[in-house]
């Protein structure tokens, strides 16, 4: 059988998990499908080459998706997200000293009570944060963080951009008091013990939207049989990644110098839910530290990309537009998710928006395929976002 080939950029990343076990675990050739996997070390890097006809898609942070499709920074270009990598699994990490200025604890504190620390360590000297782009969930989350605790990013701190392999080195060099970075890059910078980890982003948004799959709308269109063979490719991925027994197998996988290039260890804690807080201290576990695939965790909502848009505009200073607000909602595209898993075992949402942060116990959702329970998925500061008012949203945000 002759295969077709798709060539994926991506971070040495944890998250990078289901194209690579698509790839290596054979569930691409499954659907006919050669993957080679292209391996950067900037998100910029791997949005060029998918831009410049490089790849066919990328493991990409869902907000750089929608600035490109909306021109910030550089001429526009359609975007397609037909699936969804990951939720949450980053965290903020602070230098030892910062950890030892606020007094961090041996367990995951509460997100209020470390800001209020922080922000009286942020009136005694200008600390600054490294995310890993600009349009990053990271850097919205810790923005987020920071203005409900009453610092005020730009103002009273500063916020830097900073490779995630290189994000350890930054704490090292003092370059940075903190990192909001995802796994295995906070892992190896308590191992180095050159760091310890404040906060899971999960406690800031549970269930936010992390990595996705992205590509150009017009390579979608173009060959829509591929999508739907990737597509499906992930998903079965994302079942494998999933599963006790195979866990240490898939750290193993990714630990490899052509992958992650990261310790093994470092790698199965944070696909276990396990986070080792301070160096040599015992791993703590914070359920659904990294989030895959339950849940129909891998559908691309358009109320979460409607949210990533709503920090684009709160944090860069420009206006909201209705326009624009919907090319980011349309970035997300369920439409070919349904279309690619329709009468397969998947969970199939009969929505394509939702009202986000407003789940405080587990509910049952409405679905045209299987049966959809949606679990806790609240913001810490206790906001719900309505993707039908944004406008209305961002008047209320301090």
């Amino acid at each position: 059988m002759t295969l077709t080939p798709v060539r994926i950029g991506f971070l040495p990343l944890v998250d990078a998990a289901l194209p690579i076990l698509a790839r290596e675990r054979g569930f691409a050739e499954a659907e006919g499908l050669a993957i080679d996997l292209v391996r950067d070390a900037t998100w910029a890097a791997v949005r060029d080459r998918l831009l410049y006809g490089h790849s066919d898609a990328a493991h990409l942070v869902a907000p750089l998706a929608i600035a490109t499709a909306l021109g910030r920074d550089r001429p526009a270009v359609p975007m397609a997200v037909p699936f969804v990598l990951g939720l949450n699994g980053n965290a903020v990490t602070f230098s030892t000293r910062l950890a030892d200025e606020v007094e961090l604890g041996d367990t995951l504190g509460d997100p209020h009570a470390i800001g209020a620390a922080l922000k009286v360590a942020a009136g005694t000297r200008r600390l600054r944060f490294g995310v890993v782009h600009r349009h990053s969930s990271h850097n919205y989350m810790l923005r987020y963080w920071l203005a409900g605790v009453g610092i005020r990013p730009d103002t009273d701190v500063d916020i830097v951009v900073t490779s995630p392999l290189f994000a350890a080195d930054a704490l090292a060099a003092g370059d940075v008091d903190g990192i909001c970075v995802g796994e295995p890059w906070n892992s190896i910078a308590v191992d180095r013990g050159v760091g310890r980890i404040a906060l899971a982003t999960a406690q800031i948004w549970r269930r936010g939207v992390e990595k996705v799959l992205a590509m150009r709308a017009d390579t979608a269109e173009r060959d829509p049989d591929r999508v739907a063979r990737l597509i499906r490719a992930l998903h079965a991925a994302a079942e494998y990644f999933v599963r006790p027994d195979t866990v240490e197998d898939t750290a193993a996988l990714l630990a490899q110098p052509r992958y992650l290039d990261a310790p093994a260890d470092a790698v199965l804690r944070a696909i276990t839910d396990r986070i080792r807080l301070s160096p040599g201290a015992e791993p703590v576990r914070y359920p659904d530290f990294m989030f895959q695939h339950r849940e129909a965790a891998n559908f691309p909502w358009r109320s979460q990309a409607a949210w990533l848009y709503s920090q684009m505009v709160r944090w860069e200073g420009i206006a909201f537009d209705e326009g624009d607000a919907a090319v980011a909602a349309g970035t997300f595209r369920p439409d070919l998710y349904r279309a690619a898993l329709a009468g397969s075992g998947a969970v199939l949402p009969g929505a394509s928006s939702k009202l986000e942060g407003a789940l405080a116990e587990p509910i049952g959702a409405g679905a045209t395929q299987g049966r959809l329970m949606l679990g806790r998925d609240g913001f810490f500061d206790g906001r719900a976002f309505d993707p039908d008012d944004v406008a209305g949203y961002l008047r209320s945000l301090p």
